[in-house]
């Protein structure tokens, strides 16, 4: 199911914030900015437990959520018209959508403690608001994350209606309308479930930090360190995007507000340098994408992933470490190749800024992190308490020491604040239709027949199922957020692989990877779809040039899959150290095939030959039986490779010697 592909100017505005590129009516802009601001400091009252403290009461999480559902409705329909473009002035049936689940929404928060206990009557008050936020959110979830989620979402509440006239064996039971609706808007296992509860609590503090990192200028101190490490190498200024992606997007999260805030520096940089369009737009989206899974923030998925697992968040963040760098990797041996291959030099030095006085200027930057790190893996806290610690160790460090002169002032706590509330609105949203998604899987038992289904179509053979899951990952990630994707294949897939045999861990990374693919994944590639804007190059050849170059995401799902150690869940080992060292080699060989450079520039049979050599020595010795035979031949055969291209390469240059 795919929606429309959103314009470039769709994405960019989503990424950058709308007010940059359309000019709003003054009193429609402060109304959002204050509900906004009434939507973070709500979630951070919270985590701080400011209710209890000073007015002694006694909330119920679900208030808390529903309370930030009520502002979020609200600021959806007052910042997206009904084409889900930036709404530029206040039209009245907007704003009387955005009021019925503003008062809908703030009517159940105050009526939640006695509503919970009457709602096994299906009383008239608890059908008639469920229904509104129901309908509210669905549609909510248009304006802002695309039709193709929306369209998912309403499927879901449809078969809960009418599963019961399904073929077996993916029929139900009957269920009435007053029982499904109340139970989709009102009950902890829906709407108001584990995701909208990481997306109201978990996500705002970490949307914060980066969001102040960024006003502050922690953006620009990442790039120019970037650019002091890798500019003076060829193909700097596309390791430039690599790494400067890499720093930003550790704290961002977000592929495309990534590329938004890196991408207008690295992609005009790499183009001065050489590179084409288009591939200066994929390797930007490339290396934004992987920020999805890019410690020690990950993104909002990977916060999902700890609820559903029941782990602590600091597992999935070690767990997802070594996939990223092989990906990273992979990203960063192609810019280099391809930078050979083009003949690039390294950027005049008088463009680069020096490390030192970078590093000296800007080092309270990574204290944030330092703090975070250390109360999540030494002290045990909470993600979205070590998070906001992390803010305000980022305002107390840069509000002493600065940055090139600037200092923040009250102005900018409050507009990051009002950032962050207009950026939470969609992540919120989204997770709200992943709730109404839950319930109807949790109420009609479809993810267990789903699973059974699954298992029996493949036989029972692991590889045809994660090329199924893999399959699906993709195709529903064509014009639907990351987020909705994992929800989807966590409840439906992921189980059936955890039935044949695959590790939680495993296979709920496995999706997760090949959902966050959608993002430079053709026909719906949004991070290269805003990347080619920002390169001015066509869109298509931008998305399939980061298809390209983001290879390894497509194989090193399969990897951790058959080699779970590569996710340390238990801890590192021998086999850890010879399995991370045979990926690495079979990365460097593709990577060299796909930019069809070595030590020089190497033909089809070459290429066809490192190909097949590294995707052997690729292969985990586990995988099958047999498999250990195939990754020593692929190692033979790379050494025949790897030898015959040196000898090549010294009878090329004593030809050259020759010659002059």
């Amino acid at each position: 199911m795919s929606s429309k592909a959103p314009s470039p100017d769709d994405v960019l505005a989503a990424a950058l914030g709308e007010d940059e590129l359309t000019q709003r009516s003054p009193a429609l802009e402060r109304l959002i900015q204050f509900l906004a601001l009434a939507l973070v400091v709500g979630a951070i009252g919270w985590i701080i437990d400011i209710p209890r403290t000073l007015f002694d009461l006694s909330l119920y999480t679900e208030q808390v959520l529903t309370y930030g559902l009520a502002l979020s409705l609200a600021l959806v329909f007052l910042s997206y018209d009904y084409r889900g473009r930036p709404q530029l002035r206040l039209v009245w049936y907007d704003a009387l959508l955005g009021l019925a689940g503003l008062i809908a929404a703030l009517f159940l928060t105050v009526r939640y403690p006695v509503l919970v206990y009457e709602l096994v009557f299906l009383p008239m008050e608890g059908v008639l608001v469920a229904s509104i936020l129901v309908l509210l959110t669905i549609e909510g979830v248009r304006r802002a994350a695309g039709t193709a989620l929306a369209i998912i979402v309403s499927f879901f509440i449809f078969y809960g209606l009418f599963g019961h006239i399904f073929p077996a064996p993916f029929d139900s039971s009957p269920t009435s309308f007053d029982r499904l609706v109340t139970y989709l808007g009102v009950d902890t296992s829906a709407m108001l479930g584990i995701a909208l509860q990481v997306a109201v609590i978990v996500i705002i503090p970490f949307i914060l930090l980066g969001r102040l990192l960024s006003g502050v200028g922690g953006s620009d101190f990442f790039t120019e360190l970037a650019m002091s490490l890798m500019g003076r190498y060829r193909g700097g200024s596309g390791k430039i995007a690599v790494v400067g992606s890499t720093l930003l997007g550790s704290v961002s999260g977000s592929a495309v507000a990534n590329v938004a805030g890196t991408g207008v520096v690295t992609i005009p940089l790499m183009k001065r340098s050489g590179f084409p369009p288009h591939l200066a737009g994929g390797i930007e989206a490339v290396a934004s994408t992987g920020s999805q899974l890019m410690p020690p923030v990950i993104g909002a998925t990977a916060f999902l992933m700890a609820e559903f697992l029941q782990i602590p968040y600091r597992d999935v963040m070690l767990a997802a470490l070594v996939p990223i760098l092989l990906y990273y990797a992979a990203l960063f041996i192609q810019v280099d190749l391809l930078a050979a291959r083009m003949g690039l030099t390294p950027l005049p030095r008088s463009e680069l800024p020096r490390f030192w006085p970078t590093f000296r200027a800007g080092w309270h930057f990574l204290m944030p992190f330092v703090v975070f790190l250390v109360l999540l893996l030494r002290f045990n806290k909470q993600p979205e308490f070590a998070a906001l610690w992390a803010v305000v160790t980022l305002l107390v460090l840069v509000t002493v020491f600065g940055y090139k002169g600037r200092r923040p002032r009250i102005g900018d706590v409050v507009r990051g604040l009002v950032d962050t509330g207009r950026s939470s609105v969609e992540i919120i949203l989204i997770c709200a239709g992943a709730g109404i998604v839950i319930g109807v899987l949790n109420l009609t038992g479809m993810a267990f027949d789903m699973g059974m289904a699954i298992l029996r179509f493949s036989g029972e053979n692991l590889l045809l199922l994660l090329g199924m899951a893999a399959a699906a990952s993709v195709v529903l990630g064509m014009g639907m957020p990351t987020v909705g994707v994992y929800v989807l294949l966590a409840t439906l897939v992921a189980p059936a692989m955890i039935e044949a045999g695959v590790t939680p861990m495993a296979a709920h990374m496995f999706v997760l990877y090949f959902g966050m693919l959608s993002m430079v994944t053709p026909p719906v590639a949004l991070a290269a779809f805003a990347a080619g804007h920002l390169a001015q190059a066509d869109p298509w050849r931008t998305s399939m040039a980061a298809v390209k170059l983001g290879w390894t995401a497509y194989i090193v799902p399969f990897l951790f899959v058959f080699s779970p150690v590569l996710l340390l869940e238990q801890g590192v080992s021998l086999d850890f150290f010879w399995i991370l060292a045979s990926a690495l080699l079979g990365v460097w060989l593709v990577s060299a095939a796909i930019a069809g450079q070595f030590f020089g520039r190497i033909g089809a049979s070459y290429r066809l030959l490192l190909t097949v050599a590294g995707l052997m020595v690729l292969v985990p010795p586990n995988a099958f039986e047999g498999a250990v035979m195939v990754e020593v031949a692929g190692l033979a055969l790379a050494a025949v490779a790897v030898t015959w291209l040196v000898i090549a390469a010294r009878r090329a240059a004593r030809r050259k010697g020759e010659s002059v």
